[in-house]
């Protein structure tokens, strides 16, 4: 029997319903959530993920604010940009795409943003929050993406066996916290893993963000477990495709995100969600 597919777009449109009813509330309060998007320069995959987001913010009434600057901006220009987004009380979100420029201080810039306004999770504020399991900014997108698809298709973590694949501060540790604040009992594995392969076959829940295509096999796999795929990777062919091979996957777990229209499907209203909690907190 093929496994259950955990779609995206399910999970996004109860998001966006819930998120539409909170924004028309605070409208009635004079207040239009609103996010700001700082680019630096025109790397496409930015420009695809913006206009994404965009669409996805405006589809529930909420605001856009787009800051771009050149590819060849200052340091003190980015930063001073930051500053301004800080201290703009109609902001209540800011997404800043990275990497930026190598000639850019990241860190700094990182550091520069207040965590209330950082919706995306990237300062050592909202990571902080995320780990000590406190309100203190928000968890990354994708990371939560996975939580709240296993949220929707109510898949219960609670004394589960979890594996997270892939230990980055965008997706792994973040969602292996995640998880755990779910009570269930994760382990992380990462490329020094000695076996993997039986360490996510034990596994009741496997969420695996590698970064390389094709990365779980069949091999790692066992029936029953739950697989949400967070990979997002181009074949020679220019077909998209996950960080799991879903033809081995599909007939032997039991529920897997497909790739495309997974995990990637719900981020942007994750985005958009974190916007409109931070506009609730600044009443």
């Amino acid at each position: 029997m093929p496994a259950t597919l955990l779609k995206g777009k399910d999970v996004a449109d109860a998001l966006n319903a819930k998120m539409s009813a909170d924004i028309e509330a605070l409208k009635a309060k004079g207040v239009v959530p609103t996010l700001a998007i700082l680019r630096v320069g025109e790397r496409p995959d930015d420009i695809s993920y913006e206009k994404g987001a965009t669409k996805r913010a405006e589809g529930v009434g909420a605001a856009v604010k787009n800051v771009i600057l050149p590819a060849d901006v200052s340091q003190d220009a980015l930063l001073q940009s930051v500053r301004d987004l800080n201290g703009d009380k109609s902001v209540h979100g800011v997404l800043i795409f990275r990497p930026l420029p190598k000639h850019l201080d990241e860190d700094a810039v990182r550091r520069a943003l207040d965590p209330a306004k950082d919706v995306d999770g990237i300062t050592d504020g909202s990571l902080a929050g995320v780990f000590a399991g406190t309100e203190q900014g928000y968890p990354p997108c994708t990371a939560q993406a996975c939580v709240e698809i296993l949220d929707y298709y109510k898949i219960d973590c609670k004394g589960k066996r979890a594996v997270v694949v892939g230990r980055s501060l965008v997706v792994g540790k973040p969602a292996a916290m995640l998880l755990t604040g779910k009570n269930a009992t994760v382990t992380i594995c990462h490329t020094r893993t000695v076996d993997m392969p039986s360490v996510v076959k034990n596994a009741e829940i496997v969420v695996v963000a590698a970064g390389k295509a094709g990365a779980v096999t069949g091999e790692y796999l066992s029936p029953g477990q739950t697989v949400i795929d967070v990979g997002i990777n181009m074949t020679d062919e220019g077909k998209l495709t996950g960080d799991v091979r879903f033809d081995e996957a599909e007939p032997v777990v039991a529920a897997i995100t497909p790739v495309p229209g997974g995990v990637g499907t719900v981020t942007t209203s994750v985005l958009i969600s974190h916007v409109v909690d931070a506009a609730k907190k600044s009443l």
